[in-house]
């Protein structure tokens, strides 16, 4: 028997909320299957299984909140029966602290056994099919609804005022979020001993370059900006991996892919920065698709946990805002992130003559456990290179 078990969706999370279960027991699940919705602090989340199974017991109700790590549900293994998982959790050592021995002197006497208490027909209140059905739908404990109908029967309407005194209002998620983001970047700041550097980038050839390819292109197959630099970020990894990857457990660990974590302002206030994946190995049209899904799905609160807990470098641009530079705060337990700010137009001398060029400031925040400045300087050098050469990309 294998126990699911509520993941860490972030460096801010430390509790999660469950929405919506997406499988019941004695379904068949496959590894990468979303089987559950879960609340954080930012952003709801798809949360996805990482074995084969079928689903055996759920442990969570909608609407209960526990702390990462809590069990979720458990998963027969291949060849195992429900009657095996049944007697192996049988057989398991209750969880809980032996009790104390009373003291010799006082008497104990034998537990009564009560009988189960069944409310008497008369008292329990109609409920609808639909009324149930609905409070379902929204997470809401039935039990704990006044009813408003004939005889105090429970109505939708009386279902759709507990969800809306349930949920959170606008300001108090926001707040929550704030909250959730203090924590993690006080963390970091506490944690991780930062290093900066940036590196300003003329970007002429691959503005040329980005305009005669999509004059080639439908509109809506257009690449931005933002995509090439997300390419580029990608491939000067592989001369400085030790940029990518994670710090636990005293040591650095290298990623065994590129994830990259895209900065992304979420309408209700607040960043989020979940991963597109294996961004190294996407060419810049199917990059770009995915850096328009996930920004669309990141504002519509539609993420994925493998997303939002599997980036391994991030990537911040503020150029829309008007910033000439960023230099970021690493999420732990990643190791680096890189910034980009505006694309302007700046004196520049090339070959003995002045110019009028297209410039970019790119800037790296390390993390000086991880790597040092040497090493930090080849991967702006390196990506500095990428960006003479979009056709490449």
């Amino acid at each position: 028997m294998i126990e699911f078990k509520l993941p860490s969706l972030g460096a801010d999370m430390d509790k999660g909320k469950l929405l919506e279960w997406k499988v019941k027991p004695g379904e068949a699940v496959k590894r990468g299957q979303v089987v559950a919705v879960v609340d954080t602090a930012k952003a709801a989340v798809e949360v996805e299984i990482w074995q084969d199974g079928t689903v055996f017991e759920l442990l969570l109700q909608p609407g209960e909140t526990v702390p990462v790590g809590t069990a979720m549900a458990t998963l027969l293994q291949p060849g195992e029966t429900p009657e095996q998982a049944a007697l192996q959790k049988r057989e398991a050592p209750a969880a809980r602290p032996a009790p104390k021995p009373a003291p010799a002197t006082a008497t104990v006497a034998a537990p009564a056994v009560a009988a189960p208490s069944v409310a008497p027909l008369a008292q329990r209140r109609p409920v609808s099919p639909a009324a149930r059905r609905h409070a379902s739908e929204l997470n809401v404990d039935i039990d704990k609804v006044t009813g408003t109908g004939p005889h105090g029967a429970v109505t939708i309407e009386d279902v759709e005022k507990a969800a809306a005194r349930a949920a959170p209002a606008p300001a108090d998620r926001y707040a929550e979020m704030r909250k959730a983001i203090a924590a993690a970047m006080s963390r970091s700041k506490r944690e991780i001993p930062h290093y900066y550097l940036s590196e300003t980038i003329p970007m002429q050839r691959a503005v040329e370059w980005l305009a005669r390819e999509n004059e080639k292109r439908p509109v809506m197959e257009r690449i931005l900006m933002g995509a090439l630099q997300l390419k580029a970020v990608a491939l000067a990894l592989a001369k400085v991996p030790e940029l990518n990857g994670f710090w636990m457990d005293g040591k650095f660990q290298a990623a065994t892919g590129v994830h990259i974590g895209v900065a992304i302002s979420i309408r209700q206030g607040g960043l989020i920065a979940p991963a597109i994946h294996d961004a190294d190995k996407k060419s810049l049209i199917e990059l770009m698709r995915a850096l328009s899904d996930l920004v669309s799905r990141a504002r519509a609160g539609s993420l994925r946990s493998s997303e939002m807990s599997d980036p391994t470098i991030t990537v911040t641009n503020l150029g829309d805002q008007g910033v000439e530079a960023v230099f970021g705060v690493i999420y732990p337990p990643q190791v680096a992130l890189v910034g980009f700010g505006r694309l302007e137009t700046r004196p520049w001398a090339e070959n003995g003559a002045l110019l009028a060029v297209p410039l970019v400031t790119a800037s790296l925040s390390g993390d000086h456990r991880a790597s040092d400045g040497i090493r930090g300087a080849r991967f702006l050098a390196a990506l500095h290179e990428r960006l003479q050469h979009p056709e490449e990309l």
